[in-house]
């Protein structure tokens, strides 16, 4: 019996393997597109989400620091479902800031950019869904008696929902709901003022990934680059979000603007903010590249090839060991 059931395993394995080798892909651009899109996916899920739960909430279910926390957790777990595979850029200004500096091949770009503008875009959706579409489908089956638990539930939240906007999908105003979804300038904000926001913004998150991974300086260990790329993206909404909600990432932005576009807010979501919506584009991408040629500037270019490196250490080593031998002598005299 006890041959036959590891007679019976070791075929279920060999089949499970067969059933494994037909299904992996071996395309590295789809499995890279796939794993870029998901990491986005789940990335953008959280933080949007974390956006409707506080606008939603009006302060009951959190704060902009919860805000801040839903990105960068988000990022840190979007990390740890793509990482491996694509890298999990997550963001297209990372990515063309990569291929400026010879770190991603040209031809991956559009790959990058197509996946990360779909998971942002289905990111969207879902949260709309989650936060809004359900009202309707409350409704209907409200209309037809069909009176469950779940339904009951879910009337429940869609009922907040519209009482705080009223079933009004506005993009400006005291219930505006659009920024849920993509970025808006605060009202003081000008285009000029915005785009250096951005500017800057972004390269901070790329000077600093910069530093993250480079080898011949403090490099986050491996087990940590996805909390500590979180904690990054977390600081920097602390410090330089409340100008224009820290898009730092055109794909980011542009997705879930386009899905507004046609989920019912209309042109608007173009035309706000004196026609806002190219910036979070253009700046990021801008303050990538900048942020990146800065590291590489003044401190990547001037690290020491690795042996003179190790001639350093040893010229090191051996003038220690002759104080050492000094004042060993030293002692002898007196």
């Amino acid at each position: 019996m006890k041959d036959f059931s590891q007679s019976d395993q070791g075929v279920s394995q060999r089949q499970g393997t067969l059933v494994t080798r037909s299904v992996r892909l071996r395309n590295e651009l789809v499995r890279v597109g796939l794993a870029e899109c998901l990491c986005t996916y789940v990335m953008m899920v959280f933080g949007l989400g974390s956006v409707a739960q506080v606008v939603t909430g009006q302060g009951a279910f959190g704060h902009y620091i919860s805000i801040n926390l839903g990105f960068g957790l988000g990022v840190a777990m979007g990390i740890h479902v793509g990482g491996k595979v694509s890298g999990a850029h997550m963001n297209a200004a990372v990515s063309f800031a990569m291929c400026t500096y010879g770190r991603l091949v040209w031809k991956m770009l559009p790959v990058y950019v197509f996946s990360q503008l779909l998971g942002s875009f289905l990111a969207a959706g879902t949260v709309y869904a989650v936060y809004y579409g359900m009202d309707t489908y409350v409704q209907e089956e409200l209309s037809t008696g069909r009176v469950g638990l779940i339904v009951l539930l879910m009337c429940m939240f869609a009922e907040a929902i519209h009482d705080y906007c009223g079933g009004n999908l506005t993009v400006t105003g005291v219930k505006a709901t659009a920024g849920i979804f993509a970025t808006y300038p605060a009202p003081y904000l000008s285009l000029l003022g915005g785009f250096i926001d951005q500017v800057f913004g972004t390269a901070m998150l790329l000077l600093c990934l910069m530093a993250l991974s480079d080898q011949k300086n403090k490099p986050a260990a491996a087990s940590s680059e996805p909390a500590i790329v979180g904690v990054l993206v977390l600081l920097i909404g602390i410090s330089l979000g409340s100008n224009s909600g820290y898009a730092i990432n055109p794909t980011r932005d542009i997705g879930p603007r386009l899905f507004t576009a046609i989920a019912g807010w209309g042109p608007d979501v173009f035309r706000s903010g004196n026609g806002w919506w190219w910036v979070p584009i253009v700046a990021p991408t801008i303050g990538g590249v900048l942020g990146a040629g800065i590291y590489k500037l003044l401190v990547e270019l001037h690290h020491p090839p690795v042996f003179e490196t190790c001639t350093s250490v040893e010229k090191l080593e051996e003038e220690t060991a002759s104080l050492e031998k000094q004042n060993i002598d030293n002692d002898v005299c007196v």
